[in-house]
């Protein structure tokens, strides 16, 4: 009578314990491969200071008080930083395929007892946290080279922020990550020109009031858009995370992260009926 009773209970913790060894294991794989391409991804960190700096320079060149230049150079930081964060995690869970191609290793990965759910969720997860690695070194190195001043800065809240901001941007990963399963040739850019696009309508380096209003519209189903906002709020003035931002973030990915499983699970049948699963060109 207790068996019966104790069965369903320890059948459940060991589904669990399965799902959460596979979730470690896909985000250990990817730190080895971090590892192994490390120098690669120094190359491309002194790129995306570089680039981050052509943009933060900007104030410097309008004739505004000290203390306008640097509100200014701030605000560009915030939009380089979110666009830079934003940009890894589409970089590494779009490129879910990619990587896998390259590495010779698709068919093993795709037959590997792992859920589709776990595969690409650990993939979120070793993007959110290598991303938010990467942020801070880019904002700490531009303020060190630059010398902007933050002293009202509230980091816990603009970290706590962008944590509720990349269930969001995994969810919209997964969707963009199918590009390249139904479309090997081309679609890895593809994934990239939607990260691009979403970016234009955020306002990385302006207010979004200045858009048309068409635009506007579409800026309000951006998780960019609210992560900007308030990250801005928190460098600048040191302001809390806001329910304002936190609940629309909490529903776009409450409707983002099913969507991209969903659409992610439909790209794979594709390509599967369609022999693409393996292909590179």
């Amino acid at each position: 009578m207790s068996t019966a009773h104790v069965t369903p209970a320890r059948g459940a913790a060991a589904t669990v314990r399965h799902e959460l060894i596979g979730l470690s294991g896909v985000v250990e794989r990817n730190i080895y491969l971090v590892k192994r391409y490390i120098w690669w991804d120094i190359a491309f960190m002194l790129w995306t200071v570089a680039n981050t700096l052509t943009i933060v320079f900007i104030a410097r060149g309008v004739h505004v008080s000290h203390a306008e230049q640097n509100a200014l150079a701030t605000k560009f930081l915030v939009g380089g930083v979110i666009w830079a964060y934003l940009g890894i995690i589409f970089e590494i869970v779009t490129e879910t395929v990619a990587w896998e191609r390259w590495e010779g290793t698709i068919e093993y990965t795709f037959m590997a007892p792992v859920s589709r759910t776990v595969h690409l969720f650990g993939m979120g997860l070793f993007a959110v946290l290598y991303g938010i690695v990467r942020a801070a070194i880019l904002f700490v190195a531009v303020v060190a080279f630059i010398g902007i001043h933050v002293p009202h800065a509230n980091y816990a809240a603009a970290v706590a922020l962008l944590g509720i901001a990349s269930i969001s941007f995994i969810g919209i990963g997964m969707m963009t990550a199918v590009l390249p399963l139904i479309s090997p040739e081309k679609g890895t850019q593809l994934g990239f020109i939607a990260q691009g696009l979403m970016l234009v309508v955020s306002g990385v380096y302006y207010p979004v009031s200045v858009l048309p209003d068409w635009m506007q519209w579409i800026s309000k189903i951006s998780p960019a858009t609210y992560a900007l906002r308030a990250n801005r709020a928190q460098i600048l003035n040191g302001a809390g995370v806001s329910w304002t931002d936190v609940w629309p973030l909490l529903v776009l990915g409450v409707v983002s992260v099913p969507l991209g499983l969903a659409v992610f699970r439909a790209g794979e049948r594709y390509a599967k009926q369609h022999g693409k699963l393996k292909r590179s060109g």
